[in-house]
C-alpha cells in the first residue's frame, strides 16, 4: 500500500473516530488514528471530563490502546478535528508522542486542510 493510501486510511478511521467523543463541555470533537510498524491502526477520540485536568486527548487514546494491544511503535499519526481549527497535540500528547512515536508522520486536519508535521 503507498503511502497516501495509507494515511487516506488513517484519516477514515480518525474521522470515524471522531464522531464517538465526548466533549460536552468544549465541543471540540477530535478523532486520531495510528498506524503501528506492524501494519495494525488503532484510533480514539477526546474524553471529556468537568475536571479539565481528567480530559483525555484523541492522541493519547489512540496510543494507548496501541500499547494496550502490543504495539509499541508508532509509524503514524493522523488527528482530526471539522472545526475549521487544527488539532496540534498538547504538551501531555507531546511527550507520550516521543515516547512512541520515533521519526513518525504526523499529520494534522482541520476538516479541510491536512498539515504534515
Amino acid at each position: 500500500m503507498t503511502e497516501a493510501a495509507l494515511l487516506e486510511k488513517l484519516k477514515e478511521s480518525a474521522k470515524s473516530a471522531a464522531r464517538s467523543a465526548y466533549c460536552p463541555h468544549s465541543g471540540y470533537a477530535v478523532g486520531a488514528a495510528v498506524l503501528a510498524d506492524d501494519g495494525r491502526i488503532f484510533d480514539g477520540c477526546n474524553i471529556e471530563n468537568a475536571s479539565y485536568s481528567l480530559t483525555v486527548c484523541a492522541e493519547r487514546v489512540a496510543i494507548f490502546k496501541a500499547v494496550s494491544a502490543g504495539a509499541k511503535k508508532i509509524t503514524a499519526l493522523y488527528v482530526y478535528s471539522d472545526s475549521g481549527k487544527p488539532p496540534y497535540p498538547c504538551g501531555a500528547c507531546r511527550q507520550v508522542l516521543s515516547e512512541f512515536c520515533d521519526d513518525a508522520t504526523i499529520v494534522v486536519s482541520d476538516g479541510k486542510t491536512d498539515m504534515i508535521t
